[in-house]
């Protein structure tokens, strides 16, 4: 657990993967992590939690392949949801023929029983990332971040399909972290959940309010390429980012927009080595959560008003 032993570990994995854009959340050692990663041709840009909180979120890109057109974030107090913070890049490729993209970087709250802040955060994060692509002529954008919320989770079901009716689900189970003695989506669909007017406040922004929307068309990067049964569950999810004394799951994703296409996942541990490791950081491994890591290309239709489908003629530019 002691910072003098992970840093070299985390950073090693760091440059093994060799990434273009790196997304690192829970970050307390900023300036190490900086002054290491300048040496491998990485900018980067920290944003701290408010309140007494120690760490925050931190995005890393390389200077030779990526210019910073943009930066913005969010301090998610100044919305009455807790103390946690999103960085909002613009980024555009240095080359001949540049392309540009929003990446968003987020932590959300912990607490396993305030669904409401937890939905609120990435309400607000989806609509402040939406309004940066329209802003940049409808660029892509990739969300990368700790959600804290599983695969199984009514967080999840908003990422993915852009729509939630928060009054189906449980505010004390919405992050599918801890299961109460039912499963939630086996409930008949007459089953309704009382949420006060404050809680559907902070998860829909509005009083009385029990529906929530998005109009980014998001991926996850690791369930739309197939992968390993021993390392991804029925969502196309890895089984497990994380591994502590109190859970085991996933609760870390990569998403993207359209304009993008995921052509390849780094594959996560499998569960019996997690389990043989004990728990993480470990003696091989720096950080409490495993890394993900997707390679993009960059999609262009033809005629951006009559989208054919995946396998119609397109004009492709690979990037990392």
């Amino acid at each position: 657990m002691k910072w003098d032993s992970r840093k070299g570990l985390i950073f090693q994995e760091i440059c093994r993967w060799n990434a273009d854009i790196v997304c690192l959340q829970a970050i307390d050692r900023y300036e190490d992590i900086l002054m290491n990663m300048k040496k491998k041709g990485y900018a980067g840009s920290y944003k701290g939690r408010t309140g007494l909180a120690k760490d925050g979120c931190a995005i890393f890109w390389k200077v030779k392949r990526f210019r910073l057109l943009e930066e913005d974030y969010i301090e998610f107090s100044a919305f009455g949801l807790r103390d946690n913070v999103a960085q909002l890049f613009v980024f555009e490729k240095r080359e001949a023929d540049p392309r540009r993209l929003v990446v968003g970087n987020i932590h959300v709250l912990f607490n396993p029983k305030r669904g409401d802040i937890k939905l609120g955060q990435v309400r607000l994060l989806l609509s402040k990332v939406n309004a940066l692509s329209e802003k940049w002529d409808n660029i892509p954008v990739v969300l990368a971040g700790d959600f804290n919320s599983t695969p199984e989770s009514a967080i999840y079901e908003f990422l993915s399909t852009s729509e939630l009716d928060i009054a189906a689900h449980d505010r004390r189970y919405i992050f599918g972290q801890d299961r109460c003695e039912f499963a939630l989506y086996d409930l008949p669909s007459f089953l309704k959940f009382h949420w006060t007017d404050e809680e559907l406040k902070n998860a829909t922004g509005q009083s009385k309010c029990t529906k929530l929307e998005h109009p980014l068309k998001l991926h996850s990067a690791y369930a739309s390429v197939k992968g390993n049964a021993r390392t991804r569950g029925r969502h196309g999810e890895p089984l497990a980012t994380t591994y502590h004394s109190k859970f085991l799951g996933t609760v870390d994703y990569i998403w993207y927009s359209t304009g993008l296409a995921c052509t390849r996942v780094l594959d996560t541990i499998s569960i019996d080595i997690l389990r043989k490791l004990g728990g993480l950081p470990s003696k091989e491994m720096g950080s409490d959560h495993i890394a993900l890591l997707s390679e993009f290309i960059f999609k262009e239709c033809r005629d951006l008003e009559l989208q054919g489908p995946a396998n119609s003629s397109t004009e492709e530019d690979t990037t990392h």
